[in-house]
């Protein structure tokens, strides 16, 4: 089977936080899961670095837009490498190869009537003379009566039109915009509304999305699709690509979420395979991202795929809800937030992943507190799993010279490792990641437990033969466990088998040959309870009033 992954494209004009990494994780468990199961797997994204928010960075710190999305392409880089992301493509929205493909999208929309020009009212500030890109346009959104920017509001989720917008005012001076008539190029996505219901009926029926974006999404077609312009008068992006409009660009709308159609062309143009088997009805796909980004997601991408007459529309829909922090809203005006360049200069990645998936915001906001954090580290990571791995193979080490036992494994042992693999893969597939990895330590509970009553420090004096059983089972727990955790946890998954050297590649049980360890070193060292207060004060500190 073939298994297309698309993780959200974060904008390139600041760091990652803590809740990025939240909503982008579950795209490479994913991933290393389906490798592992010897599906075709193609995951990718990339950094998105057309956007208005990079101009207004790049305007605050008197530099070209350019020097800003090259500062945090290569930051998100570095930082999804040190968290273990496997993407077998991670690329931008500027380059030349994504502006090409993207407007032959765009003609063969236009092409088939699915894209039109109307002319149209557009928020123009007088005082800075230029037509406003919808996010330097801030106001009221008129759904919740919130404070809201001209494209989204992030408190009810609404897509919105500038002039929707109550008390408007520009982002860069503060005055109120006028209007201005201009022509502009609208995508039909109301001739989609049929299709889209019955797209979403069926994921509905097959219990294929999260439900924040079943309800979002119903909530939309209810209010019956509204045509949305995909063209704005920006300074940079993608150049509408019709003789007379090539001042116009082509919204990030239908701009950025074509971005998973150009990666996966970029893919294979860099490795000389072909994509085509990603893009027909037999693919699943899976789009993993924040619930901000489900309309993006589940309606425009979907409608601009069925267009194209591209197969699957987005099969499985993976949206996160929020992940707050110390109980607050993450704020990244306010610096309040846990930056991922920070966090990774003093904690495992491993730590980072555990965490943010046995508390991942899968059905409802979830909360990153350092206590949590370092309290789960100590406990599960440490306590529970580091330590069954450490006391097993430390006494084969001590007491039979780092060889393993040969032994025929125990048979209710055996069953319920062979169960996990198969209900783990069956959380995995339906994106349940947080109960797969609960029900992974159920059994690191169970080896402790098992450990603690079969007693190997008795055994080895009164029953030799016991006491190789004991360890021979438990060094069969230690290398599945490990390899189950591989997609939640590489790098530590990645130590334990070097320590036993096993090879195993696929999705299944196996038993591990009778050989010599290799020297033993604990998976995980503790955190010392005194860095919650530290770091609590550090992030006060940094909040702005």
């Amino acid at each position: 089977m073939s298994i297309f992954i698309g993780g959200a494209w974060a904008y390139a004009n600041g760091s990652l936080h803590l809740g990025h990494i939240s909503s982008l994780l579950p795209g490479d468990i994913l991933a290393r899961y389906y490798r592992l199961k010897g599906e075709k797997v193609l995951y990718l994204s990339g950094s998105d670095c057309n956007g208005t928010p990079i101009t207004v960075r790049a305007k605050q710190e008197g530099v070209s837009p350019s020097v800003i999305a090259d500062r945090y392409h290569q930051e998100f880089e570095d930082c999804f490498s040190r968290l273990g992301f496997s993407y077998d493509t991670y690329t931008r929205t500027d380059t030349e190869h994504h502006h090409k493909i993207v407007q032959e999208i765009f003609l063969e929309l236009l092409e088939k009537g699915l894209i039109y020009k109307k002319e149209i009212e557009q928020t123009y500030c007088e005082h800075c003379q230029q037509f406003l890109p919808d996010r330097y346009v801030e106001g009221i959104c008129p759904v919740c009566k919130e404070p809201s920017r001209g494209d989204q509001c992030d408190h009810c989720s609404t897509l919105l039109e500038p002039l929707e917008l109550l008390e408007r005012k520009c982002k860069i001076c503060g005055n109120e915009p006028t209007t201005r008539f201009t022509e502009h190029f609208y995508l039909s996505l109301s001739s989609f509304q049929t299709v889209l219901e019955n797209y979403t009926q069926e994921a509905e029926d097959k219990h294929l999305w999260r439900e924040n974006a079943i309800s979002l999404t119903k909530r939309y077609l209810k209010e019956g699709l509204q045509d949305r312009a995909v063209s704005r008068d920006l300074p940079i992006g993608v150049s509408v690509p019709v003789a007379g409009y090539e001042d116009k660009k082509i919204y990030v709308w239908i701009e950025a979420v074509s971005g998973y159609y150009t990666a996966s062309k970029l893919w294979a143009k860099e490795t000389n395979h072909d994509d085509s088997a990603f893009w027909n009805a037999s693919a699943q796909s899976y789009y993993v991202h924040g619930k901000d980004n489900i309309p993006f997601h589940s309606i425009i991408w979907a409608g601009i795929l069925a267009g194209l007459g591209k197969e699957p529309l987005p099969t499985h829909i993976v949206s996160n809800e929020y992940l707050t922090l110390e109980k607050k809203k993450l704020s990244t005006s306010k610096n309040w937030a846990v930056w991922v360049p920070a966090i990774l200069e003093k904690y495992e990645p491993d730590s980072i992943r555990y965490f943010l998936t046995i508390n991942a915001p899968e059905n409802r906001d979830a909360d990153f507190s350092w206590k949590e954090f370092i309290y789960s580290h100590n406990s599960e990571l440490l306590g529970a799993y580091g330590n069954f791995v450490n006391r097993t193979l430390k006494f084969i080490e001590k007491s039979f010279e780092g060889l393993i036992p040969d032994k025929d494994i125990n048979s209710n042992i055996k069953d319920k490792v062979n169960l996990l693999y198969i209900e783990v893969g069956h959380c995995i597939e339906t994106a349940s990641f947080k109960q797969g990895l609960e029900k992974v330590f159920e059994l690191v509970r169970f080896s402790n437990k098992y450990f603690d009553e079969q007693q190997p420090w008795k055994q080895i004096k009164d029953d030799t033969e016991s006491c190789k059983q004991t360890l021979a089972d438990c060094v069969y727990l230690v290398a599945n466990l490990a390899h189950i955790l591989t997609p939640f946890l590489p790098f530590s998954s990645e130590k334990v088998k070097s320590l036993i050297s096993t090879t195993e590649t696929e999705w299944r049980a196996f038993l591990v040959e009778p050989q010599r360890l290799s020297h033993v070193e604990p998976l995980f060292k503790r955190i010392d309870p005194v860095r919650i207060e530290e770091e609590l004060e550090g992030l006060n500190n940094q909040l702005v009033k």
